[in-house]
């Protein structure tokens, strides 16, 4: 690609010109001329390459990728190295899930945070202030971009008020939205927090 670039930058047609990037004399003006242009070339396709990367390891990290997995993919860096290049790409957002209404079936939301602790915040509001309607939040959790629960919260009718919570084991690894467990996540963190005291 960067050979046929070079080509026809410098005008040469399909059966003209030099065969390769060391084809002419080394010393020459016209070889001078041929590596700067393959240079340029080289220079342009890097910085775009460079650009594809840094797009794609964002998406990655937005979907949830770890940076350990970002190193791999990327050639093998070490996760220190990945996260040294892509210091704002994992753990850059965060999912508010909640659960509402005080009686089944219950509705479900989730929202997307740029802070984590604005996500806390509307959770910890929304838990508070669902005990005013029947329809309100009774229940709250926090995700970051690895899917793994930060913050949980439910509403304590003993207190009359929200209290943190530790989730067990099994609810703290949310699985992505678009996979089949992650329904069943939900249905057993809905169970979880229907057989609180």
């Amino acid at each position: 690609m960067l050979w046929h670039e070079t080509r026809r930058r410098l005008g040469y047609g399909a059966n003209e010109g030099p065969h390769s990037v060391n084809a002419l004399a080394p010393t020459s003006a016209a070889a001078r001329r041929l590596h700067l242009i393959y240079m340029e070339v080289a220079a342009e396709v890097g910085f775009a390459t460079r650009q594809l990367v840094d797009d794609a390891a964002a998406r990655a990290g937005r979907a949830g990728a770890s940076y350990t997995e970002l190193g791999e993919a990327a050639g093998g860096l070490s996760r220190q190295a990945a996260r040294k290049r892509w210091p704002e790409t994992v753990g850059t957002h965060w999912v508010l899930y909640t659960i509402t209404g005080k009686e089944p079936p219950h509705g479900r939301s989730t929202a997307l945070y740029r802070s984590k602790e604005k996500a806390i915040e509307r959770g910890r509001t929304a838990v508070d202030e669902g005990a005013l309607a029947d329809g309100g939040t009774i229940a709250a959790v926090v995700v970051n971009s690895g899917r793994e629960v930060q913050w949980a919260c439910w509403f304590n009718d003993a207190i009359w008020g929200p209290e943190e919570t530790e989730l067990p084991g099994d609810l703290r690894n949310v699985p992505a939205p678009e996979a089949p467990e992650h329904a069943d996540w939900q249905h057993r963190w809905e169970q979880f927090v229907s057989r609180r005291p």
